[in-house]
């Protein structure tokens, strides 16, 4: 291949849906596909933080872009996302299971069913319906890239969030097994985060979590714009090649 037809960062032409894209990683991932030239559909529980954020990244970008309330831990809702979706952009080429949560809690005693169950649904049982919607759709048509944002956590659950870690594993799983019901035509993807400076950070003992991060290689928390590049590589056709793949952006932590 020439370096004149090489594929690159460009998603001209193209529909990006961004789950809990409001704040956070899925803010700095909505920025970015919209950057490299994609139309961006926002999606969040708070529907009036989707508006004004899509909004600002008009204006920002240039590009076309919808903010949606939705609750991605809700069956129904995400049939009625998908349907705006296609009915306002006709397409949808990507595809960003961002949205997640994992409440504290001070032991797993104390853990009730509906917090384990709301757990699973935002972090699980969304991201499957979603993708199970869309993926389907891709593969009747030009095909697609989807994104699902797991958690390192997935492979070093610890005590405090091990809801979280269990569902952030069954994405893993599901990134897997959905790139095979889906492929050729539609590449299914994991970024596996580590540690972001979000907005949930700023509640953190600062100091404690600076020894902590001393044991990662990059000796620090990630920044949310650095999960972008990895985003932008996976939704391109840069990874052409690239499906079923569980990519690890943490800072190198052990």
């Amino acid at each position: 291949m020439s370096e004149t037809t090489a594929p690159r960062f460009d998603l001209t032409g193209r529909v990006a849906l961004v789950t809990g894209g409001s704040r956070g990683l899925g803010r700095s991932m909505a920025i970015g596909l919209a950057q490299a030239g994609a139309d961006v559909i926002i999606a969040s529980r708070n529907g009036e933080a989707c508006v004004e954020f899509a909004a600002e990244l008009a204006d920002l970008t240039g590009r076309r872009t919808l903010g949606v309330g939705a609750h991605v831990g809700r069956w129904g809702a995400l049939d009625a996302l998908v349907e705006t979706a296609y009915d306002e952009f006709g397409r949808v080429d990507v595809l960003v299971n961002n949205a997640g949560m994992s409440p504290l809690y001070d032991s797993v005693t104390d853990v009730s069913e509906e917090l384990f169950d709301k757990v699973l649904g935002v972090n699980l049982k969304g991201p499957f319906r979603l993708t199970a919607l869309i993926g389907s759709r891709m593969a009747e048509g030009t095909g697609g890239s989807i994104i699902n944002i797991t958690s390192a956590g997935a492979v070093h659950p610890k005590p405090h969030i091990l809801p979280y870690a269990a569902a952030k594993a069954g994405l893993n799983a599901l990134t897997v097994g959905f790139a095979h019901t889906f492929g050729p035509s539609v590449r299914v993807n994991a970024i596996m985060a580590g540690t972001f400076l979000t907005d949930v950070s700023k509640s953190w003992d600062a100091d404690a979590f600076a020894q902590r991060a001393q044991a990662f290689a990059a000796k620090r928390g990630g920044e949310p714009e650095e999960i972008v590049g990895a985003a932008l590589y996976l939704a391109s056709d840069l990874s052409s090649y690239t499906t079923g793949s569980i990519l690890t952006v943490d800072g190198g932590q052990p």
